[in-house]
């Protein structure tokens, strides 16, 4: 079964060694290929403070079960329930466990139903693996109450079958919810993506909630072998691939993490680290592993029948018949680093489903408005990122590297970080280095599949062929707070002329 998050995530979150029991029976569990487990705990936001209480909520053979789980000892005496340490100590609960698990169902299915998802047989279990079965009690189904005695895959598997089977029937007349739907919303309601500073590689403790078209992307990946999931810049793929290649991993698959640019290794290595997942550029593949689910960043710089035959190789039951998932922009990034080759596209993509992310979760609106009005490139609606507006600067000399370190350092006197702004010189392919004023330089190739609080542009394309189109496309698109682009007159009139020549040819 999938857990979200994953196994690892939810020990080094919880402190209830029961929950922890719990999470990895659950992910041993199969019988089910649309079952999924969420662990709720630090997920919840505060408009859904009522429903953090429970612990799971698992998805099995169509049925949403809410887990109340209660680790040491739980007891009623004189009406009142009580849970009870290590020490003995007994501690007063605000109600039964049953109670718990049925407030957060009831929560749960409100939420659902609010959302016009339909109607869905639901049910609340509590797990207590510290004890014996506790005496029958009018008060609950004996069913779903789970102790010490169902602490094992083989009966944990059929209490949820039992569960499940003995559900509520739909009413007569009552539109059902989809599975697909269902999973989507669930998955949509519990996943968190975590925040990730590329530049200096580290993972950020803030999440942020699964957007809708994240949670249908993920959904779609845990029950699909092939996906191309097509998404512009700033909508999220290079998260959604580090999620789902943990969800892979944590279903004892070998998983490997590919792409193009060496420099997307800073980028994923911190988010996957503690997982069985390889983390390497395609130009470093081995050419003797083959490995259970193929990840790749950025396909659209290896759309060759070369770099087809080298993943053919190190899919195990090869690319026609094997798991991969292919992460890739098909606006501009193509001629950025790397070949893509449209008839090798027409022969990959039958071979797998197609899912789209369509949501910008980075750039500002302004950035996502002025990519779209200067290239026509889709990067998402940008219904998320609120900030600044794009800041254009017009030096009396040229355009350059030196003009955007006068940009930059403008911005270090008003109080920006120096590690929080890059500069791009947009017509350069060399690598990143380091200002004396502790800001960064780097190119398009090297910043492609990044991204930074704050983005210089410069040196901007005398032409905007498919190699300058792609060169600025990649540069704007990276920053998350503020973008300057320091554009010379003629600069601004190349610029001006991509308007009525986009109008004619799309």
């Amino acid at each position: 079964m999938i857990l979200v998050p994953d196994l690892a995530d939810i020990e080094k979150s919880t402190g209830s060694e029961a929950e922890r029991r719990v999470a990895r029976l659950l992910r041993d569990i199969e019988g089910d290929p649309d079952a999924v487990a969420f662990h709720s705990v630090k997920l919840r936001s505060h408009a859904y403070k009522q429903q953090a209480e429970a612990d799971f909520v698992v998805l099995w053979k169509k049925v949403v079960i809410v887990i109340e789980v209660k680790g040491g000892g739980v007891r009623k005496f004189g009406g009142a329930w009580y849970s009870v340490d290590r020490r003995d100590d007994w501690h007063k609960l605000a109600g039964s466990p049953m109670e718990q698990a049925r407030s957060a169902m009831h929560a749960l299915r409100g939420i659902l139903h609010e959302e016009g998802i339909g109607w869905f047989a639901h049910e609340a279990v509590v797990v207590t693996p510290d004890i014996e079965p506790l005496p029958h009690s009018v008060e609950w189904q004996p069913t779903h109450w789970l102790a010490k005695d169902a602490m094992s895959v083989e009966r944990m598997t059929s209490s949820l079958d039992t569960i499940a089977g003995a559900s509520w029937k739909p009413p007569a007349g009552r539109r059902l919810a989809r599975i697909e739907d269902l999973r989507t919303r669930l998955f949509g309601e519990f996943t968190r993506m975590p925040v990730i500073d590329a530049q200096r590689g580290a993972v950020i403790e803030e999440q942020n909630r699964a957007t809708a078209s994240q949670a249908r992307v993920l959904a779609s990946l845990a029950r699909n072998p092939r996906v191309m999931v097509f998404g512009g810049a700033g909508t999220g793929k290079s998260l959604v691939l580090a999620e789902a290649a943990k969800q892979e991993a944590d279903q004892g698959r070998s998983v490997l993490v590919t792409f193009r640019s060496p420099a997307l290794v800073r980028f994923f290595a911190p988010h996957v680290t503690g997982r069985d997942i390889d983390v390497v550029p395609f130009g470093d593949l081995p050419s003797t592993k083959a490995y259970d689910a193929v990840f790749v960043d950025e396909a659209q710089d290896l759309m060759t029948a070369e770099a087809m035959d080298t993943l053919d190789a190190v899919v195990a039951g090869g690319r026609a018949g094997g798991r991969w998932r292919m992460f890739l922009d098909m606006n501009n990034q193509a001629h950025v680093d790397g070949d893509f080759d449209p008839d090798v596209f027409e022969l990959i993509a039958p071979e797998s489903l197609s899912v789209d992310l369509d949501l910008n979760v980075r750039n500002t609106r302004a950035i996502v408005h002025m990519v779209q009005e200067y290239l026509g490139a889709d990067v998402g609606d940008p219904g998320i990122v609120h900030g600044e507006r794009v800041q254009w600067h017009t030096p009396d000399t040229e355009a350059d590297l030196a003009a955007a370190d006068s940009v930059a350092r403008q911005m270090l006197a008003d109080g920006v970080r120096s590690e929080d702004i890059w500069i791009i010189s947009a017509t350069s392919s060399a690598a990143p280095r380091e200002l004396s004023s502790g800001c960064i330089v780097t190119s398009p190739r090297y910043a492609k599949g990044l991204e930074a609080e704050h983005i210089v542009v410069c040196d901007l394309p005398r032409t905007y062929d498919d190699v300058g189109t792609a060169a600025f496309y990649v540069s704007v698109t990276r920053a998350r707070v503020s973008l300057h682009i320091v554009a010379s007159k003629e600069d601004r009139r190349r610029l001006q002329q991509l308007l009525p020549q986009r109008s004619v040819t799309t």
